[in-house]
């Protein structure tokens, strides 16, 4: 019988906090300047610079701490890690080993019909290194340290997830409570959110970890399924044959799917920590994280329950409402505004996600207000606009954000409801489309269809479609 393996997973998640300056120094942190363009000696690890704490950078650590359930350390402080590596300026990186910010917290997640906690062993406060960017033509490495400097949260978890699922889960739960506290936009194509895979693989029963490598360079979650699966198969392999897993990092190659050994695994001593001489212990009182606290945003969880209450919209649609913070301020405003939950909530899961899909654009993206969606739900309801024109209405909205009652006036798009005019125009198409009135008189459905699609386009689309039915069944009868 063969042998079943179990995988085992833990990650850890870097993720650029969204401050408009660097951790330790007043240069610019947006993301694709030209290069070395937003640098300054502290930055580039100039001798004699000094770094300087930026206040905000603690606060979103704080903040992404609480939400995680973690416990917050009163007084942390920064460490050097010693390393040498050309887009590592100083030579070392300032960070935080012994007394993190934040530590024994966990995130739930759902997979499938099953919840289940992954535990976070500790959160640490770092500074970002600089990039290579290498030149195949010229064979040239060269180096931008525009994100030298740039605010990291690194969350490392304990190694509780056992599937690609559990850490999809894990990652989509993490990434939508750091947007809902604006604390990251966790891009993770632009590397606003990193994830390196810590992956062994044991005997089904066993309570013995086996060896684990780590996994770089995974920059979407499709790279971190398929690498998550490879590694594991190759892992399998290797025990089968008789071989031994070595502790090593990799390199995953999403092109090729397959990973290559870039080093053994380093543990802190190759790292030679000590205490970082030029920057002061933080010290984290009760009021400050009462601050903190007052500021923090109403989570997803919470909402789904209110929105029950509330609006009484569909638990699925909730759900994906609710998973982003920007989408669900847009449904609650838009529904306060018209008192119409439901129909908010048609237009955001229909349009809203097709357009998103089809402009491949994240719900943090949208640019229509709450007020002018609104507007759209009431033209419709009221009938003043049919559903096609509606459509065509909210794609404009969607892209400019215009005003819809003004749009439909000034483009002549409201709904005909002159029953004399409609009589009209109905009787026209009945004399000149014998042959499909015939085909519907004989027991063709369908032909109805012709008629009304003539009186549409006869009308340029400003007729109510039911209203152009139910008359022409009338009339026919």
């Amino acid at each position: 019988m063969a042998r079943q393996y179990e995988t085992v997973i833990g990650l850890e998640v870097h993720v650029e906090l969204a401050t408009e300056t660097k951790i330790f120094c007043g240069c610019s942190t947006r993301f694709g300047g030209a290069p070395n363009t937003h640098t300054c000696p502290v930055c580039t690890g100039m001798p004699g610079a000094l770094p300087v704490l930026n206040k905000q950078v603690v606060e979103y650590a704080v903040a992404i701490g609480l939400a995680a359930n973690c416990e917050i350390t009163r007084m942390c402080k920064f460490d050097r890690k010693n390393y040498f590596y050309p887009d590592n300026p100083q030579n070392y990186q300032i960070s935080q080993l012994y007394l993190p910010i934040a530590r024994d917290g966990y995130v739930e997640i759902e997979c499938g019909d099953t919840k289940k906690k992954i535990r976070i062993h500790e959160m640490h406060m770092e500074e970002d290194a600089g990039k290579l960017v290498h030149d195949e033509w010229d064979d040239t490495s060269i180096v931008d340290f525009n994100r030298s400097g740039v605010p990291l949260v690194e969350i490392v978890s304990e190694p509780d997830m056992r599937s690609a699922d559990e850490v999809l889960a894990y990652l989509e739960k993490l990434r939508m409570i750091i947007r809902y506290l604006g604390a990251s936009d966790c891009k993770l194509q632009e590397g606003s959110m990193r994830a390196d895979v810590n992956l062994s693989v044991r005997e089904m029963g066993s309570r013995e970890v086996g060896t684990r490598t780590e996994m770089k360079n995974l920059n979407s979650f499709k790279a971190i399924s398929r690498a998550i699966e490879g590694e594991r198969q190759r892992q399998i392999e290797l025990i089968e044959g008789g071989k031994a897993v070595r502790q090593e990092t990799r390199r995953w190659d999403d092109n090729k799917e397959y990973s290559y050994a870039m080093r053994s695994k380093e543990d802190a001593r190759d790292y030679r920590y000590f205490p970082e001489p030029d920057l002061v212990p933080i010290v984290i009182d009760d009021a400050w994280i009462e601050k903190i606290k007052e500021r923090q945003p109403e989570f997803q969880d919470a909402k789904l329950i209110r929105y029950r209450r509330e609006y009484g919209i569909p638990e699925y649609d909730a759900q994906i409402i609710t998973s982003s913070r920007h989408m669900a301020e847009l449904f609650e405003k838009a529904s306060d505004v018209c008192k119409k939950p439901k129909k908010v909530s048609n237009w955001l899961m229909v349009e809203t996600l097709r357009l998103l899909k089809e402009h491949g654009m994240e719900p943090e993206e949208l640019r229509f207000s709450p007020e002018n969606l609104a507007k759209l739900v009431e033209l419709s309801e009221a009938g003043s606009i049919n559903s096609s024109v509606a459509k065509e209405v909210f794609e404009k909205m969607f892209s400019e954000d215009i005003d819809p009652e003004r749009y439909v006036e000034e483009h002549g798009l409201k709904t005909v409801n002159d029953e004399g005019e409609l009589n009209e125009v109905i009787k026209k198409v009945i004399d000149s489309n014998t042959q499909a009135v015939s085909d519907y008189q004989g027991g063709k459905e369908k032909a109805l269809g012709v008629l009304v699609g003539q009186t549409m386009k006869a009308m340029k689309g400003k007729a109510d479609p039911r209203r152009v039915n139910q008359r022409l069944k009338e009339l026919l009868s």
